[in-house]
């Protein structure tokens, strides 16, 4: 098609352009193709804007560009009754030939679709070929429109408006299924839970708390007896440090149920060792725990205290010897500015005596 034109020419350079865009444009907004033997006239399908009586609707129109196009506005001509514009006539807009000079060459066929789509709900105010058709009027019109595309022009027009029409189509189907889609999950998320569904939420995290889910059938927690005064403990469960959570369970004959936990095994070993646990109440183990602990920290300062005690006494010793040498230097040069010469200066000499 391109070889009857001379691609040098500005407008065909422009138009081929937009052809190349208008074939990658993914928009279900609006469609738009160019004749095969005439790159000067295109034919186009828009659908109605969200929101509005048009929304439903699918319109085909045909576009003329002029041969000074980028620089000249094209004509609009709407083929689909409407409502808002009469059939067959040109649009009278600001993108349109009837207002030139409102035109900018950085415009495109692709501007100017969106913004006819934008125009179609304002108010006509007597302007050439606008049409004040009732909302509900307009809402038919737009559920007609989608039936079958208008016939005009010759088969090869009426193919291309075919094409246009059911990728129309496909873009009205999918919206209105992202539509339904986004509803539902705005519902569903919006929904508060139903009494049953808390009862059974609930119902399913206390079982998922419970120590034989968590442990895999392990032994129930039993809560710790104090021993009563001349009663002798011969077997019991192991009990953590602070005597607070029994761990195991005691089946008939007195023996340990079940298997303990990492925590339980350090806990009976250290009962082992001390030899009274086994025989004392919560209170008691409480109370042997906090000792426990506070030696622990006690020991633990006295380190810290010690090791800093000692870096103490390194410095204080320092300082000793820095003072000592300061005296020494200091007596020396006091020595020696007044005259002394050493221990022998008062020394009676043989020689002193023979004279």
């Amino acid at each position: 098609m391109t070889e009857r034109y001379n691609t040098r020419n500005p407008a065909i350079k422009r138009i081929l352009q937009e052809m190349k865009e208008m074939q990658r444009s993914t928009s279900g907004d609006f469609a738009a193709a160019a004749l095969e033997d005439n790159l000067f006239e295109w034919n186009f399908a828009i659908r109605g804007a969200p929101g509005t009586e048009f929304e439903e609707g699918i319109y085909h129109g045909r576009i003329v560009l002029p041969a000074e196009y980028p620089f000249k506005p094209p004509s609009f001509t709407l083929l689909t009754p409407n409502g808002r514009f009469e059939k067959g006539t040109k649009i009278c807009l600001s993108i349109s030939s009837h207002h030139p000079e409102h035109w900018q060459p950085s415009w495109s066929i692709r501007t100017a679709l969106t913004a006819l789509i934008a125009f179609m709900p304002s108010p006509g105010h007597g302007a050439i070929g606008s049409l004040d058709y009732t909302p509900d009027e307009r809402r038919d019109l737009a559920k007609k429109s989608q039936a079958a595309p208008p016939s005009f022009g010759s088969e090869q027009r009426h193919a291309l408006m075919q094409d246009l029409h059911q990728r129309m189509l496909d873009a009205l189907v999918q919206a209105k299924t992202e539509s339904v889609t986004r509803g539902t999950e705005s519902a569903s998320a919006a929904a508060p839970a139903s009494p049953s569904d808390q009862a059974s939420g609930a119902n399913a995290a206390r079982k998922d708390a419970s120590p034989s889910s968590a442990g895999g059938g392990g032994p129930e927690l039993v809560a710790p007896q104090p021993a009563r005064l001349g009663e002798h403990v011969t077997s019991g469960p192991a009990m953590d440090p602070i005597g607070l959570t029994q761990v195991g369970a005691i089946d008939g004959q007195g023996s340990l149920a079940g298997a303990q936990t990492p925590a339980a095994q350090a806990s009976a070993s250290t009962s082992s060792t001390s030899g009274s646990f086994g025989h004392a109440g919560p209170s008691e183990l409480r109370h042997r725990s906090v000792q426990r602990q506070s030696s622990g920290a006690m020991g633990v300062m006295q380190e810290a205290t010690s090791a800093g005690g000692w870096e103490d006494r390194g410095l204080l010793l320092l300082a000793i010897i820095f003072s000592i040498l300061i005296v020494a230097i200091l007596l020396k040069k006091v020595l020696v500015f007044t005259g002394w010469d050493g221990p022998h200066s008062n020394t009676l000499h043989l020689s002193d005596l023979s004279n």
